[in-house]
């Protein structure tokens, strides 16, 4: 089973706030992008997904994940997250109506295709899934099998939504990648420990060491 992916990105002038203990407003655009690249690179090299659509009204993200394989879908409700990846895989089951589809963060900078094509497998066996994310609080990825709406619930505490609106949560080992979104120091701190992506690797090098260095 092949999947395509919605991957959701605010405009880069406002992504990633929460990220002020780390990076001021100068760099932060430009971290975000990185992990978007990163994230839809790691995407489309996996084994299990056939395509990825990025809904952005960012001109700039848009036309460099373009360069990378993804699909780029306007906003066009500009009413947030989950607005946005509804939108997103309504674009997608129009052209390919039995398509199983996914809501992956676009701040997965570690992300490994073989621990995305771990978690796509085991969504499979499922009409809708989801897997929490590394604080056991959030969600990094929720999907949706042929004929199932995607009903994204994204945002805090959204794995006890996600749960309550019936999606199955994956209790998946050594998938580390996945789960280990970005939006704090610390998150960074703990997906660079874990390894990032090139684009990511040379965006954090112009950090503070003591932001890259884990414990501090």
């Amino acid at each position: 089973m092949q999947w395509t992916v919605v991957i959701p990105l605010k405009p880069l002038a406002r992504a990633k706030s929460r990220l002020s203990d780390a990076a001021d407003d100068g760099v932060r655009p430009g971290l975000a992008l990185a992990f978007a690249q990163d994230t839809v690179a790691a995407a489309l090299s996996c084994p299990a997904v056939g395509g990825v659509v990025v809904v952005t009204d960012d001109a700039v993200a848009g036309a460099e994940l373009a360069l990378l394989g993804a699909g780029i879908v306007p906003d066009e409700p500009r009413g947030g997250l989950n607005p946005a990846l509804a939108h997103g895989a309504a674009v997608v089951r129009a052209s390919l109506p039995e398509t199983p589809v996914a809501a992956l963060n676009a701040d997965l900078p570690a992300l490994r295709p073989a621990e995305l094509a771990r978690v796509l497998e085991a969504a499979a066996g499922f009409p809708r899934a989801f897997l929490p994310d590394a604080a056991d609080l959030g969600t990094t990825l929720l999907a949706a099998g042929p004929g199932h709406a995607l009903l994204p619930a994204f945002g805090p505490a959204s794995r006890a939504r996600h749960r309550a609106s019936g999606a199955v949560e994956l209790a998946l080992e050594a998938v580390d990648s996945v789960r280990q979104d970005v939006d704090t120091g610390a998150d960074l701190r703990a997906a660079l420990a874990l390894g990032v992506g090139p684009r990511t690797a040379a965006a954090a090098a112009r950090l503070p060491e003591r932001v890259r260095v884990t414990g501090q």
